[in-house]
Formats: C-alpha cells, sequence, structure tokens
C-alpha cells in the first residue's frame, strides 16, 4: 500500500504540522484524529487495515492530519475566545493548506470529510461551513455542540458565548440556516452519522438529524448498538460506510 509522510510549517497555525497519505487514487478522504488525536492514529487504531482493500484497489486515498485540540477548544489554560480562534486557524490550515495539497497529489474531484469522536464533528463542521469541496462526509460518535455539558464531559467554553462558537456547532447554526446556495450544497452532499444508542452523544447526533430533516437535508443516522464508541467499532462502521 501507498503510504507517505509529510511535514511542513504552516502560516496558518505558525508551527510544523505533519500529515500521513495512504492510497494512490480514488475519492480523497480528508481523515480528522480523534479527541487530542495525532496524525498517525487513524493507522494505529487498525483502521487503515480496514480500507486495505479500497485504499490498493485505487477507490480511497486517505490524508490524515493533526489535530491541535490541545492549542484550540481542549486548552483550558487560555480564554474561550482564544480557544475558539485557535479552532478557526486550524479550518484555514485545513482549507487553505491540506486541501490543495490533496488537490496538488490527486485530481479527483470527490472529496470525503471523515472522522471518528471530535474527528467526526471536525468532519460534519468544515463540511457544513464550506459544502463546496465535498461530496461526502461519514461522521462516527460525533458530538455537535461543544459548548453543552454532556454526561462526564464538560463544556469546551466555560459558559462563555460569541457568534464564533455559533458558527462552529453544527447543532445550533444547522436549524437557522436559511441560505439556499448552501441548503442546495448540502442537499447534493451525501452525508454518513452513526452512534452508539449508549453513547452520551446520542442525543447530540439526534438533534443534528432532525435539524438536517427540517431543512429537507438527505442524510443517513445509524445507530449501533451499545456505546459503539471504540477502535473495533470504527473498524466495522469505516468498512460498511466509507
Amino acid at each position: 500500500m501507498h503510504r507517505e509522510y509529510h511535514k511542513w510549517f504552516s502560516p496558518n497555525l505558525d508551527r510544523d504540522m505533519e500529515l500521513l497519505v495512504f492510497g494512490h487514487s480514488g475519492a480523497r478522504v480528508l481523515v480528522f484524529p480523534t479527541r487530542k488525536g495525532r496524525f498517525f492514529d487513524y493507522e494505529d487504531f487498525g483502521l487503515v487495515s480496514a480500507l486495505t482493500e479500497s485504499l490498493e484497489s485505487g477507490s480511497l486515498q486517505l490524508f490524515c492530519v493533526d489535530s491541535v485540540d490541545q492549542e484550540s477548544v481542549y486548552n483550558k489554560y487560555i480564554p474561550p475566545q482564544d480557544r475558539i480562534r485557535r479552532h478557526g486557524q486550524y479550518e484555514q490550515y485545513i482549507l487553505n493548506e491540506v486541501l490543495p495539497l490533496s488537490r496538488l497529489k490527486n485530481p479527483q474531484p470527490f472529496m470525503i470529510a471523515h472522522g471518528c469522536s471530535l474527528g467526526a464533528y471536525h468532519a460534519i463542521n468544515i463540511a457544513f461551513r464550506h459544502p463546496q469541496w465535498f461530496g461526502k462526509v461519514v461522521a462516527l460518535s460525533g458530538r455537535y455542540d461543544l459548548s453543552e455539558p454532556v454526561a462526564e464531559f464538560r463544556g469546551l467554553f466555560d459558559n462563555y458565548y460569541d457568534d464564533e462558537i455559533y458558527f462552529h456547532s453544527p447543532n445550533h447554526f444547522l436549524p437557522n440556516l436559511n441560505d439556499e446556495q448552501i441548503l442546495s450544497q448540502l442537499r447534493r452532499m451525501e452525508i454518513v452519522m452513526t452512534i452508539g444508542k449508549e453513547d452520551p452523544f446520542l442525543n447530540s447526533n439526534l438533534a443534528l438529524s432532525e435539524a438536517l430533516s427540517a431543512k429537507q437535508v438527505p442524510h443517513e443516522l445509524y445507530i449501533w448498538d451499545g456505546r459503539a464508541h471504540k477502535a473495533a467499532d470504527w473498524q466495522k462502521m469505516v468498512r460498511l460506510y466509507l
């Protein structure tokens, strides 16, 4: 299987960033890591191996990016407004550095946003905010409102709220989205979400599904038995949905 490592200094983040590419052709897949995860986790979790057939046949090509979660939404040592600002810089890194690299490596126009756990949030958030770049999103075990505490998981902005947080919260901005151009782009997108019936973020997924239905955006929500929030579960899911 083709595997490439890339590292460069990101002007959007003012630091070095790394990523891994797997496969040689096919639909481009932007893969976000789990909460505070690294670019190599998708491989270490056995998810690259789970997709061996698709990667070797040239059906998929993965671009596994690094996260800056510890510098942004999970950095409790800086003010909440700086957390979301750093998150915005990360989005610019993806849009202005990673996506151009993926197009340089592979002219295939079809792009998939994908991730597990917090990576699912990143995938949904960027695909819904910039649907012109994506034909599909596959979000496994995600949380789509980072501001509200759920079970043992705290809210990530310490009760602070502003427009930036609103527009980076799919469960907040989607119900109020009335731009027909963006909605038409979302309606042509293939949207797949999964969640375990015992996952604390089940209601977050149900709320997002309800908002999509209200906007007449076709999508699929699969509810798995148990919590279904581990690598072994995601290995099965990617074979089915990616």
